[in-house]
């Protein structure tokens, strides 16, 4: 009798299977497809966004137009 050509744990070797090789194959390609779409921001771009005004009375709530819209839509 001939062994298998897989090897074994008792080998001392790990028994990957064509499943568990695909499977983390297609991860990989699903993050480097994830990792093209992200968007590229330059340090100087992120620099260049000012950050809002601390509200003067405190808390960070205000009635944007965003805000305005949602109590619209909520309205019976």
């Amino acid at each position: 009798m001939s062994k298998s050509p897989r090897s074994t744990p008792e080998e001392g070797r790990p028994n990957l299977q064509r499943r568990t090789l695909f499977a983390g194959a297609s991860t990989v390609g699903a993050l480097a497809a994830a990792a093209t779409l992200l968007p590229r921001v330059s340090p100087e771009e992120a620099a260049a966004v000012e950050p809002r005004p601390a509200p003067t009375k405190g808390g960070g709530y205000s009635l944007s137009d965003h805000v305005k819209q949602y109590y619209q839509t909520t309205r019976i």
